[in-house]
């Protein structure tokens, strides 16, 4: 064992140690033997229980300085509502010395008494004096307002009061630095002199604003170059509400007044930057609000000057070129301290991306603005207000919406376009496909140009959805080898030392090692992304081209024919999910086509349900064939048929034909070995809905004419079943096939007042017993056996009926009475003969 002591020493240790741990013990034993002693002992009447060995202290209710800060709190608060009391009250009763005496004695004794506090170290208690006398000079200004300026104006004069009383406060906090109160409180009296002194002046908003924009500047002065936190923390309230009006002012006047309040959001953007570049806590956000001051400002001015139409274009430029800083070098913070910024520094990233995220918030904005014509172009045609093949076309959606929302998406596509990052070449293809889109309905083009423009979009989409390599050209790789930021960021990321580079720990990426490469923002290639996003931009130009095209019989069937071109060679050329939807797609634009030749034709609906029974044969005939493709087209091609059969529903002869046929193409798939187990099935069912639908339509009643076609192939196949695997249950094998059958058979033997029915139906469940009987079946045994008695009763009931009528009416209750007799005689042997019988049953299959 490896110690830090000697053997001697370590071994008186360990003898303390034990020492200790006895005397504990010792103690926590005697504790004990108490503790019982007061258990089990009888109180005594009026006896007092022994004190505990352990006397717990007291627990004070509150902690000494706590209550005396609440203490000195109540008195300080008391006192300035008594001179607030006397000021206002008791002022009139005496003459001006004693006035004069009263007020200057009391409010100097509250200012010098914390100095001789502070020298006995009663911080508290000097700083509610403090406070008072703070208050007291506000009520000495009051007072000397109301005696010897009562003709001046009050707003002038709380203006120059509160300038005075600041620049006091300031002195006086920074003569007696330990106290607390005063700076801040000075602060928030800085706030007043310069909006009063406006308001007092009759300065309209502008004038305010700008009062409350330098009064901000200041504050935000403050904030950079004080010390003490709750100084600068009232100094950031006081910045950031006024200088928050005074940048909604300047709002307001750039739409009222552009040139009135462009300089004001300048200002306002200058010291918010200023700030930005001071306070790297700050940055962003103080970036951010210059970089929207500045965008109204240059965008107001450019209202004025522009027509209406152009006003969101402006904006939208001014925020482009905002949001072109971000590609400025950049650069350390300035310094916190104040000192020179050295020559040639760069911006730093905080304010770079908040300049940049406040263009990217105006360009968004103009973007939504820019969206109601492509929501127009888009979702228009599928709102039919015109008639199917009418020639008439719907009138046109938001005529009077400004044309330059298209040159505002096609300006920030180009913008995007430019940049060589796989999100920004995903806005641009999005936006892209937004122009197109709204195009016709901001230049109110014809409507064949539409449509032409419309299939033009989706086939190029389509097009590039196939073949997506052109637009990767010239994008960024995803890996950068300078780490997460690019160079730029890892300029800005300060250097590590080398005691931390040598060791670094487990499971990091060391700093001094060349950066761990960074997967792709869409964990995805930048192919499949693009190709992606044009796909469903094609597909949904695609849906509105044909939606538009119903207009026109002619121009039906051209959308149609192209769309099932382009969705045909993308499932044949594409490759992944994008194949399967084509095809599917495919599918649905050829039962389209088959639907609005049949409608061109004027064919009855009936004949429409057979002609669309070919797209089916087709998936069906394709699915052999195209194996990647072959599932989804087959599960379209039936779902297809589904339309068919309510069409000829109708119809019960064509319905029946189509049920038929559907089977028939069901069972040509069941052909092939991995449809067999499925499409048997669905053969059958359709063959017998066919069988069915025939027999009601010839006005067949007889339910074994329904009953039978199910009942035969049901025994063959589990006939076979059996052969094969003789294991298998006979209600499994049988069950179900007898059951159609001998059922319905049943109820219709009870209703049926003839004879030949009972009569058959108890011939064939007499065979099924005898066969259950003969080779151990217990499902043939038990139906048949139960249909039969059911069966043979329903034809015995009028007999003895009519043969216990007969009878006198003591016979029946006499025979009943030998019965019981008879079966309690042997109930032993009866018990015994039917469990036997159960269990005979039981042993059965």
């Amino acid at each position: 064992m490896d110690n830090s002591l000697p053997p001697a020493d370590e071994l008186v240790l360990v003898d303390r140690e034990l020492a200790r741990l006895d005397a504990r013990r010792s103690q926590l034993l005697a504790r004990r033997a108490w503790l019982l002693r007061v258990l089990h002992a009888p109180a005594a009447p009026g006896a007092v229980p022994a004190a505990a060995p352990w006397p717990r202290p007291p627990v004070a209710d509150s902690t000494p300085r706590s209550a005396q800060n609440v203490l000195l709190t109540l008195g300080g608060t008391l006192l300035t509502i008594a001179a607030v009391a006397f000021t206002l009250v008791s002022w009139g009763s005496m003459g001006i010395g004693g006035r004069a005496a009263v007020l200057f004695a009391v409010t100097s004794a509250a200012l010098a008494a914390p100095v001789a506090l502070l020298r006995r170290s009663l911080v508290s208690t000097a700083e509610a004096v403090a406070a008072l006398g703070l208050a007291l000079m506000v009520l000495d200004a009051y007072a000397l307002h109301r005696v010897a300026l009562a003709g001046t104006d009050g707003l002038g004069y709380a203006a120059v009061a509160a300038a005075v009383l600041a620049g006091a406060w300031t002195a006086y906090g920074s003569v007696l630095p330990r106290l607390r109160t005063p700076l801040p409180v000075a602060v928030a009296a800085g706030q007043l002199p310069l909006p009063l002194g406006v308001l007092a002046g009759g300065g309209g908003p502008a004038a305010f604003a700008w009062a409350a924009l330098v009064t901000a500047a200041a504050d935000g002065a403050v904030l950079l170059w004080a010390r003490p936190s709750s100084v600068r923390l009232t100094a950031a309230v006081g910045a950031v509400l006024l200088g928050g009006w005074a940048l909604l002012t300047g709002g307001w006047l750039s739409l009222t007044a552009p040139w009135s309040g462009a300089p004001l959001l300048l200002a306002g953007a200058a010291v918010a930057l200023a700030v930005a570049l001071r306070v790297p806590a700050l940055a962003v956000a103080a970036s951010v609000v210059a970089g929207l001051a500045t965008v109204t400002a240059l965008g107001g001015v450019l209202r004025s000057a522009v027509p209406q139409d152009w006003t969101v274009p402006g904006y939208v430029l001014c925020g482009l070129a905002l949001a072109a800083v971000w590609r400025l070098p950049a650069g350390s913070p300035a310094p916190a301290d104040g000192s020179p910024v050295p020559a040639g520094v760069r911006l730093p990233a905080g304010v770079r991306l908040g300049l940049a995220g406040a263009g990217a918030g105006v360009v968004g904005t103009g973007l939504l603005w820019a969206l109601p014509p492509v929501a127009a172009g888009l979702l228009g045609p599928l709102a039919r207000t015109t008639e199917v093949w009418s020639g008439e076309h719907a009138e046109p959606v938001l005529a009077a919406y400004p044309a330059t929302a298209v040159l505002v998406l096609a300006v920030a596509a180009g913008v995007l376009a430019a940049l060589p990052r796989l999100w920004a070449r995903c806005g641009a293809l999005a936006l892209l496909w937004a122009l197109l889109t709204a195009l016709p309905v901001s230049l109110g083009l014809p409507y064949a140009a539409t449509l032409a423009l419309q299939l033009l979009t989706g086939a190029a989409a389509l097009t590039y959805a196939v073949r997506p390599g052109p637009l990767t050209r010239g994008l960024r790789p995803a890996e950068t080898p300078e780490g997460p930021g690019g160079p730029e960021a890892a300029a800005e990321r300060p250097a590590t030392p080398p005691s931390e580079a040598a060791a670094p720990p487990a499971g990091t990426w060391p700093a001094w090692a060349p950066a761990r490469p960074r997967p792709s923002a869409h964990g995805a290639e930048p192919g499949a992304v693009l190709g992606w996003i044009v796909y469903a931009a094609g597909l949904a130009s695609a849906v509105s081209a044909v939606a538009l095209a119903l207009d026109v019989r002619a121009a039906t069937f051209t959308a149609l024919g192209v769309l099932l071109a382009l969705l045909t060679g993308v499932a044949v050329l594409g490759d992944g999910p994008r194949r399967m939807v084509a095809a599917c797609g495919a599918v649905l634009t050829a039962t389209g086509l088959v639907w609005a030749t049949t409608a061109a034709a004027d064919v009855e609906a009936h004949w429409t349900a057979l002609a669309l029974l070919l797209v089916p044969a087709g998936t069906a005939a394709v699915g052999a064939k195209a194996r990647p493709v072959a599932l989804p087209v087959e599960v379209t091609g039936a779902v297809v048929a589904l339309p068919a059969f309510g069409l000829a529903a109708s119809r019960p002869a064509f319905l029946a034909l189509a049920l038929a046929l559907g089977g028939v193409i069901a069972a040509a798939t069941a052909l092939r070995p991995e449809r067999r187990a499925f499409a048997s099935w669905t053969a059958a069912v359709l063959f017998l809905a066919a069988t069915w639908v025939r027999l009601a339509a010839w006005e067949v009643t007889t339910p074994e004419a329904y009953t039978l076609p199910v009942t035969v192939p049901a025994l063959v196949v589990g006939f076979l079943r059996r052969r094969r695997d003789p294991a298998v249950s006979s209600w499994t094998a049988y069950g179900p096939g007898l059951a159609a059958t001998l059922l319905p058979s049943l109820f219709a033997a009870w209703t049926d007042p003839e004879w030949p029915r009972p009569l058959a139906l108890g011939a064939a469940a007499l065979v099924v017993t005898l066969l259950g009987a003969r080779f151990r079946l217990q499902a043939l045994l038990v139906l048949g056996g139960s249909v039969l008695a059911l069966d043979g009763l329903h034809e015995l009931a009028p007999y003895v009926v009519q043969v216990v009528g007969a009878l006198p009416r003591w016979l029946p209750p006499a025979l009943a009475g030998l019965l019981l007799l008879a079966v309690g005689a042997t109930y032993e042997q009866r018990l015994r003969d039917a469990r036997r019988l159960r269990d005979r049953v039981a042993r059965m299959r």
